[in-house]
């Protein structure tokens, strides 16, 4: 429980991004197939151009966010049981998450990130831990901060720069690949209306051999908002994470409460 705690909380899939507590091994990061080509001409710069501000006009900007999330998580030593995450977001203020083991319906831990701050209570433990913001870049071994939490779990794209170096056109999609400080970034997106569909990182670093892929599929438009309701990722270093999550539950700028208060009784980590 406690890694998948990790997992959802600490970036809920892209702090465990890095994690390295299972065995199973990714031999490249780096595929040939992922290798596109472009040239350098005034029609190839307006087309991604387009295509960028496309993407970007497919940005979710919202006020407060409230989710119930099924997280089904599986690692070298298989299935790991299931996990229900609430999630309350405060845009560019606070994150509030409330892990619970499904099958016992026992809340597990609550978190609070803020936009230096990281609250965590171990309910089961009876203990809190509180650390600065840096502790997400600690775990994940990344550049990774509350903004880009906040992105990932609405289902913006995450390390996207404007360095496009390459992009491909087929009938039903337009591949871009964008070369940034930390990362190779492969983005899938639909060939209508640029919408993102799947997010590959690899690392630049070859040695390191860190990969992430992001899938966003069963999209739904409520209140004129693309929204992934269910989302599969796969992330990779010296270990495999498979993670799956169904937003069963979401709605956007409804009043929303993310009190966190820490028991009397409870312990300091």
């Amino acid at each position: 429980m406690k890694s998948i705690f990790f997992i959802i909380a600490a970036l809920v899939l892209s702090a465990a991004m890095f994690s390295c507590k299972t065995t199973k091994h990714i031999n490249k990061a780096l595929s040939a197939k992922d290798t596109l080509t472009i040239k350098s001409t005034d029609d190839s710069s307006a087309f991604v151009n387009k295509t960028l501000n496309n993407l970007k006009s497919h940005y979710i900007t919202f006020n407060t966010f409230n989710a119930k999330i099924k997280v089904d998580y599986e690692d070298a030593k298989g299935k790991q049981p299931d996990v229900t995450a609430i999630v309350r977001i405060v845009k560019d203020s606070a994150i509030w998450i409330s892990l619970t083991a499904t099958i016992l319906n026992f809340e597990v831990y609550r978190m609070l990130i803020t936009k230096d701050s990281v609250f965590i209570m171990d309910k089961r433990e009876k203990k809190f831990t509180l650390r600065s913001i840096d502790y997400l870049q600690d775990i994940s071994q990344i550049p990774f901060d509350f903004y880009t939490l906040q992105d990932l779990l609405v289902g913006n794209p995450i390390f996207l720069d404007s360095n496009v170096i390459a992009y491909k056109r087929t009938e039903n999609s337009t591949i871009i690949t964008v070369l940034g400080k930390h990362f190779k970034h492969l983005l899938t997106l639909s060939a209508d209306k640029n919408i993102l569909l799947h997010s590959k990182l690899d690392d630049i670093n070859l040695t390191r051999s860190r990969t992430a892929d992001i899938t966003y599929d069963e999209f739904e438009n409520k209140n004129d908002l693309n929204f992934s309701t269910f989302r599969e990722i796969t992330v990779s270093e010296k270990n495999k994470l498979d993670i799956k999550m169904k937003y069963k539950q979401y709605d956007f700028n409804k009043n929303v409460s993310v009190a966190f208060s820490i028991p009397k009784n409870y312990t300091q980590k």
